[in-house]
Formats: C-alpha cells, structure tokens, sequence
C-alpha cells in the first residue's frame, strides 16, 4: 500500500470515528472537539501534521500531528514519542525538553476530549494538564517567556496569559489559521485569516485587516525577518513586520506547518513530507519523509 493509499484507508477510518476534529483552515468559522479514538489498519506515521518545533535540548526536530508527537530524524524512521496517540493540535517549544501542547487525548488516556492547555518538561514522555481542561481546544500556541498566546478553536477566542498558560484573558474573537508574534515586541501579532492577514498591536485585543498576500502559516525568527507560505506552497517574505512582501520560493504544495529555529526553516508539505531551507526559503531539501 501506497504511502498516500495508507493515509487515505486511515483517514477514512477516523472520519466515522472521529468526526468533528477539523483543521482550523481559513475558510470557515471555528471548529473543535472529536480527536482521535480509536482506529483500524496500518499506523498512520507521521501524518495529518499540526505543528513542528525544535528542542534546544539536544536540536531534536518534532512533529505534532494528527497520530501522536513524533521526533523526527536527519535519515532513517521516524520514532513515537511514548507510544501515545494524542492529537496534539497545538504545539511550541518554550525551552530545553520543555513543550505546551493542546488537542484531543490518546483513546486509551482518561483524559477530557478537550484537553486545554498541556504541558511537558520531559521532552513529551509524560503531559501535565496546566488549564481549561475540557474546555479549550487550542489549534495555535506561541510562548515568549510567562507570555502565552493560544487561538481557542472550539470557541473561536484569541487568548493570552500572563503567567505560563495558569490563567488566561480572551481577548478578541476571530476565525484564523495561524499567528506569529514579532519577537522584538510581544504586543504585535500577526494572523492569518480567511481573506489575508489580520494585525494586533495590542496583544491580540483588537485585529485589523492588513495588506499583503493570502497566507496559511507563518514563521518570525527575527525582528526583520517575517515569514509565510501561500495555500499554494510559495514562501513570502518581509523585513517590515508584514506591510511589504517578496517572493522567495516555493515548497510545491500546500502547507501544513511551518517553523523557524535559527536560520533554519522547516516546512510540513502535504505529499511531500517535512522540508528544510537554510537560505531563507529560497531553496528547499527533503528533512523528511514517510516510507511508503
């Protein structure tokens, strides 16, 4: 069976089983609850990907995705993080072995369908509920220090903390399918939403519409340096915070995540796997992919 036959028959599966676990895409409103139960056939692998992350531990690359948290290697298989299922929705990387993560429990876990915020500080052996547990379905995280923001999917709430994910202040109520948060200044958030991009100033309580290009994921490892894909696979950049985009390649295929960890991007691709650049996007190499 065909890597893509193999995603398919699984798909199919979860999609009776499963039902109401949707992407967080940018054409409709907010989704949430289902996650994974249970399902039939070969193990899906690394599929369905939601997030990437680096730990700066040891410079292991992650994956998040829809079948469980998976560390992903230069060459070689893809291994499993502690056998578990979990549909990790939203996921960052806050520092050494150290993750926030959200999403939908492992079917054989007594957790909440909802599993709000989660952490780890063991590099994802084992997850601590932190809050809003069953009541939040967070689909996109980022960490800065205390400062966390998360885009609540079941209710279609932007949300910040102050304090490490304890407590938490809605703050504006919108449909998007990624943000990034400008490391030089916290307060400045950028989104993406279904006709474009929407920017905050004030830490996510009011967005307002902006010009540039229609993007699905974003990435800004530097002040000067804010990056996207198109829903088409091209990588737009710019080095004004999001008022001017350049062209500067592509990845071939619709984006599924994408991240930055120095001068490195990593890119899921549909179809084509988890992709490397280390010039700014222009270029691109296969980090990795499922055997089929």
């Amino acid at each position: 069976m065909t890597r893509t036959a193999r995603h398919a028959v699984v798909a199919a599966v979860l999609a009776l089983v499963a039902a109401g676990c949707g992407e967080s895409g940018d054409s409709g409103g907010p989704t949430g609850g289902g996650g994974l139960t249970s399902f039939d056939g070969p193990d899906p692998g690394v599929a369905h990907v939601h997030g990437l992350g680096v730990d700066p531990a040891d410079g292991t690359l992650y994956a998040a995705t829809h079948y469980g948290l998976f560390r992903i290697p230069s060459s070689g298989a893809a291994a499993r993080v502690a056998n578990r299922y979990q549909d990790t929705m939203g996921f960052t990387v806050v520092g050494p072995r150290h993750f926030l993560g959200s999403g939908h429990p492992d079917h054989r876990e007594d957790r909440p369908p909802l599993l709000g915020l989660i952490e780890s500080t063991d590099a994802a052996q084992s997850w601590r509920s932190v809050s809003l547990s069953g009541e939040a379905d967070f689909h996109a995280l980022h960490a800065t220090g205390d400062q966390v923001y998360g885009w609540n999917a079941s209710a279609g709430d932007f949300m910040a903390s102050g304090d490490g994910g304890k407590t938490w202040d809605r703050r504006a109520r919108l449909s998007l399918r990624d943000f990034a948060v400008n490391p030089a200044d916290p307060q400045i958030v950028l989104a993406t939403v279904q006709n474009g991009l929407a920017r905050s100033s004030d830490g996510g309580r009011t967005f307002q519409p902006t010009q540039g290009a229609v993007l699905a994921v974003l990435a800004w490892p530097q002040p000067a340096s804010l990056l996207g894909l198109t829903p088409e696979g091209q990588v737009q950049h710019s080095a004004d915070g999001g008022t001017t985009w350049t062209m500067r390649g592509t990845v071939g295929a619709e984006p599924e995540a994408f991240t930055a960890d120095g001068d490195t991007l990593y890119a899921a691709v549909a179809d084509r796997g988890i992709l490397a650049s280390t010039d700014g996007g222009r270029t691109w190499t296969v980090r990795y992919r499922d055997p089929d």
